[in-house]
């Protein structure tokens, strides 16, 4: 078994047709690949069993999650190197999966993989990791299995999100300051101007009625009812988070001001609201379940009132029939989440009878905000493990990291679209010049 690192190396370059560009460290101890690049340390032989059983990324994340997988070095450098590997391609062709299993099939192939089943040791697949969600059952997006969705991903724990988010709690991306400042900005200044800038947009002001979709732990109803006077309900289907949001709105002394419910947006039939914030939760309604989400939205608006749809968007496919949801994603992070292209989420909201007066592009500021969780992870790396357990907190680290990468490489987006309820008379209530753009040319 000796030299199993070189082995390995020599199999994945055979298999991919390129040098492969990270380093390897075995489970024997030993290393081959590139001097110098991030090493992936392969701690335990079932790593490659779970990638032989599940080929492509669920194999990879089942390995990383359990421990059986790990990187030395530069984490974000290891994945940018392995997106071919991880990623699927932004123009619909597939990940390296599909690549990988028509390598394979070819004969002088063949025995290099009968290698890597010796390397791999008993023919058993082991057991996912107790962090994977199992098998599910029934249509996508009930009520209940929303709920059971929602609760997989927020129900961890309070204090493992103050770890991560900071003392903002805001689950979302922030918005980073420009020019001088900027190297200034705490994850709190940007978390803060964000909910400011969705309140500006939303034209807030004392004697208006927010309703906050998705609410979180209450971030977005608080700096609403506090720096606005509004009256405010913010809605979740997470249990903790509830709890947590009522809390600080008890000791900010706005519980007059401010109402937390569980509750799906679908269950909504109060009298109608002047405007509507819904950041970073239209993830989690679905492709079929979007003109629905888009219709009570408009409903529960008056004429006039105003949408504020906070939402990450993935890159357009060529099959869009064919696109499938990322498999690590959807077994460890959020399952059942979908991610659409832009266009189809203005296009849907245009159909529920929307006016769509404004989309801001925020990309670069998501994988800004997601450096900094991975390194308030990071930073209190033992704590997150006894909140929760070594898996998880695995699972936050390679997920924030990925998506951040993904933010940088323009293969995931995230638009603030502002919508309105326009009047049959056609008044939309919204100023001539809305927006300030780049300074002018000189001498223009």
């Amino acid at each position: 078994m000796a030299d199993a690192a070189g082995r390995l190396t020599k199999l994945a370059e055979e298999v991919l047709g390129a040098p492969l560009p990270v380093r390897i460290r075995a489970w024997d101890r030993s290393e081959s690949g590139p001097p110098g690049a991030p090493t992936l340390v392969i701690r335990h032989r079932r790593a490659l069993r779970r990638m032989l059983f599940k080929p492509g990324e669920l194999g990879l994340a089942r390995a990383w999650v359990a421990g059986d997988l790990d990187i030395e070095g530069d984490l974000y450098a290891a994945l940018d190197l392995l997106a071919g590997l991880i990623w699927e391609r932004p123009d619909g062709g597939g990940s390296q999966r599909a690549a990988v299993l028509r390598a394979l099939a070819r004969p002088e192939i063949r025995a290099a993989a009968r290698e890597l089943l010796a390397l791999a040791g008993a023919p058993v697949p082991p057991a996912p990791p107790v962090e994977e969600v199992r098998r599910r059952r029934g249509p996508l997006h009930t009520l209940r299995r929303d709920k059971a969705a929602i609760s997989h991903h927020y129900d961890v724990g309070n204090d493992f999100y103050a770890l991560v988010l900071g003392p903002s709690m805001v689950y979302s991306c922030a918005y980073w300051g420009t020019g001088e400042d900027a190297g200034a900005f705490t994850l709190e200044d940007a978390q803060r101007d964000k909910l400011d800038l969705i309140c500006r947009k939303l034209g807030l002001r004392e004697g208006r009625r927010l309703l906050d979709v998705g609410c979180g732990w209450g971030s977005m109803v608080l700096h609403a009812a506090r720096e606005y006077g509004v009256r405010a309900v913010g809605i979740t289907l997470s249990e903790e988070q509830a709890t947590f949001a009522r809390k600080r709105i008890a000791e900010a002394g706005l519980a007059d001001r401010i109402e937390i419910r569980v509750q799906d947006y679908r269950e909504i039939h109060d009298e109608p609201f002047d405007a509507i914030s819904s950041i970073g939760m239209a993830e989690h309604v679905g492709r079929t379940q979007y003109a629905e989400y888009a219709d009570a939205l408009y409903s529960l608006l008056k004429p006039g009132g105003l949408l504020l749809n906070h939402q990450i968007a993935r890159r357009p496919v060529v099959d869009e029939e064919a696109y499938r949801v990322d498999e690590f994603i959807d077994r460890y992070v959020f399952p059942d989440g979908e991610l659409a292209p832009l266009g189809r989420t203005v296009g849907q909201l245009e159909d529920a009878g929307f006016e769509v007066r404004d989309v801001e592009a925020i990309r670069e500021h998501y994988a800004l905000t997601l450096r900094r969780w991975v390194a308030n992870l990071e930073e209190h790396w033992d704590r997150a493990v006894r909140l929760t357990s070594p898996g998880r907190a695995r699972v936050w680290r390679l997920y924030m990291a990925a998506c951040a990468l993904s933010f940088e490489r323009n293969r995931l987006g995230v638009n603030q679209v502002l919508a309105v309820r326009t009047p049959d008379a056609g008044d939309a209530g919204q100023p001539l010049r809305a927006r300030t753009w780049h300074p002018a040319a000189p001498g223009a």
